[in-house]
Order: C-alpha cells, then structure tokens, then sequence
C-alpha cells in the first residue's frame, strides 16, 4: 500500500490532511531495557507492585495449564495469552467496582480481579453455558463472535448515563475486529451517546493468519478514535505500569463523557488458538525479537531496581497459583449435567406459549423413550 501523505497532493493549494501530519506515540513508562524515570512511575504501594506481579504470573500459569488440559482432551479449544499479560493485568487493575468488563477470551486475569471464578473460566472453555450466566453476575461477558459484542458495549455505556451510573464499561478485542462493521458503529455510536466506554484493543499485530499491515492502511489503531471525535492512545501493552496509568486516565475520560479508543501494541507469542499452527504464516525471528521483550521479565527488572524483588518468592507464587488452578479445575470436573429445560430458561423472562408447548412435547417425549440414554453418546468432560 502507497504511504498516506498529503506530500503527494501537490496540485492544488488546499488543507489536506493525512495520518503523518499528526502522528502517534506510544505511551510507555518501563523501557525495553529496563531503565525507567522515577517520576514517571504511577503512585502505588510496595503491595500494589508486588500484587502486579503475581496477577502477571496468574495469566502466564493460566494460558500454559489450559493448553496442556486441551492437549490432553480435557478442555475444548482455548487462545493461549502468551505475551499478553502486562496488557491484561495492567488493564483489569485499574477498573473499580461495578465497572462493566466485556472479553475476547484473552483477559482472564483481568476478570479475576473483577471476582469472576476461575472454575466459571474453565467451564466456559468446555462449552457450559451457564458460565456466561455466572460471569454476568460480576458484571463480565465473553464474547467468541469477533467484534459482535462492541455495540452491547456502547448500549451498557448508554445505560449508565440513563440510570446516572458512575461506572465505566470497557471491552477487550483484538486488532482483527477493528476490521469489521461492528467495530465502527460501536463506537461511532459511543462518540454521540458520550457513553462511559473504553474500547481496549489488544493489538498483538496478528488477526489469526492476517497481519495489521495487510487490514489497514493506518499507521495506528489509536489514530481511529479522531474519526469519531473520541479520545484515543496508543501504550505499550509490553509495560504493565504504563497500561495500568494510561488506563486509569482514560477512565477518568470516559466517567467524564469523553468515550476512549485505547491500542495497547503486544505480540502473541503463541497461536491463536490450540487449533492453530502459526509456524505456517510467520517468521520465527520476529517471534523470538518479541520473546526477548517479555513483559514479566521486564516488570522483574522494574521490582529489582525498586528494591521489592527481594520480598518477591516466585517459586512459592508459581506454586500457589498451580494449586488454585487445580482447585477450579476440579471444580468444573464436579459441575453435573444440565436439565433440558434449561434449553428454554434464559431466552425470556416469562416463556412464550409456543416455547412453553416444545417444552411440554419433548418432555412427554423423553418420559416415553425409557431406553433413550442407551442411544445418547455423550462427550467426556471437556
């Protein structure tokens, strides 16, 4: 694609304007390196440092057990979050209560702290929709649809300016849905509305096989927002205290009428998912560049030079985390088979009569085939 400049519109004395007349920088406080500026870093205590880290630590034991549960036929289809972490963490910890969170499936620490149950996670995973209904109830969703829930996002906003909320709503996406119609009229429709709303995306510079460059001629994600007269930054997704900084201003915005298009640049370091094989569509020498800019190691770098890595016992925080894990694991292995008319519960409040007549048919049904289990194949868990 030829580059967007308005060097090339030499014909006629007019205004142009294009992408490089106002370029975008990426708000980061940690250096690749390490090295940082004292005064730059957000005003947290010793435990709020240390909580960071062991959040981080959750979201990489997270992703590396549920794909050895996959690998071994106990858990469906699941995105590993590997080199996401700090955009993650950093995000979720700067929501307040009775903040609205709305996932890909990539932000699992980050509805942790929400108080989401990590067995609700897990059974989300296996196919129990009942999780949905679980995650609900602290004011979360995951969304598999890519992009179909950012218009619910800008509705939830919508809703709080009507019922005089001081909450915020912000959704987690990827950078492949911002290619899509969703996408835009979210949050077009939120710039109107002046909806409390955070569109975070997760930009790890791979739509599955599709890189950014080949889904937009934009330089940035971030320089969308000044199309629909939002607010927009672009942090380092690879810095935890810069995500977590850049994201308690912008919700500072969005409590204010001012809705936030926020780019957080990281890499997947992993497939997309366990059914894919990223080897197939990308070098592995861009991939180990960004495994050298590991944001757990970079954030271990930061404690050290602060002088908390010596309270820092990783070892026992890995353990503790494993142990937490196998808990919900066994957990969801608990979670017993669901009712057939559980088919009909949630779809309304009050059961329409020819809802309520299929239910009346297949229950007679199921009562008058005795024999009916011997015909029912049922998967294993997971």
């Amino acid at each position: 694609m030829a580059p967007n400049t308005s060097e090339a519109a030499v014909d006629l004395d007019a205004p142009w304007i294009s992408q490089e007349d106002l370029p975008v920088e990426t708000y980061q406080i940690i250096d690749e390196d390490g090295t940082y500026d004292s005064a730059d870093v957000p005003d947290l205590a010793d435990e709020e440092f240390l909580d960071l880290y062991r959040w981080m630590l959750v979201e990489k034991r997270y992703a590396e057990r549920m794909i050895k549960l996959q690998r071994r036929g106990q858990m469906g289809t699941v995105g590993s979050s590997r080199g996401h972490e700090a955009s993650i963490v950093g995000s979720g910890y700067a929501l307040q209560d009775g903040d609205w969170l709305l996932g890909m499936g990539r932000e699992t620490s980050a509805m942790l702290l929400r108080d989401v149950s990590l067995r609700d996670i897990i059974l989300f995973w296996r196919g129990v929709e009942d999780a949905q209904r679980f995650l609900t109830e602290q004011n979360c969703m995951i969304g598999i649809s890519v992009g179909g829930y950012l218009p619910m996002t800008t509705g939830i906003g919508w809703g709080m300016n009507l019922t005089d909320s001081d909450s915020v709503v912000t959704a987690h996406f990827g950078d492949g849905a911002t290619s899509t119609g969703a996408f835009h009229e979210a949050v077009n429709f939120a710039g109107v509305l002046d909806a409390p709303a955070i569109f975070y995306c997760q930009n790890n510079q791979w739509a599955i096989s599709t890189p950014f460059e080949k889904q937009t001629n934009a330089n940035t994600i971030a320089q969308r927002g000044l199309g629909y007269g939002v607010h927009g930054i672009r942090a380092d997704g690879n810095d935890v205290l810069a995500v977590y900084d850049a994201m308690r201003e912008a919700r500072k915005l969005a409590r204010a009428g001012h809705p936030v298009l926020f780019e957080a640049l990281t890499y997947r370091t992993e497939g997309h998912s366990t059914s894919d094989d990223p080897t197939e569509y990308r070098e592995r020498d861009a991939v180990e560049e960004w495994l050298e800019r590991d944001p757990i190691e970079r954030y271990e770098s930061f404690l050290k030079s602060e002088g908390l890595w010596d309270e820092v016992d990783k070892d026992a925080l890995v353990a503790e985390v494993d142990e937490e894990f196998s808990a919900a694991v066994e957990a969801a292995d608990e979670y017993g088979p669901r009712d057939v008319d559980e088919l009909f519960e949630y779809v309304y409040d009050d059961l329409p009569p020819i809802l309520q007549e299929q239910l009346d048919e297949m229950e007679r049904e199921l009562a008058e085939l005795d024999d009916l289990e011997a015909y029912i194949e049922r998967r294993p868990k997971g």
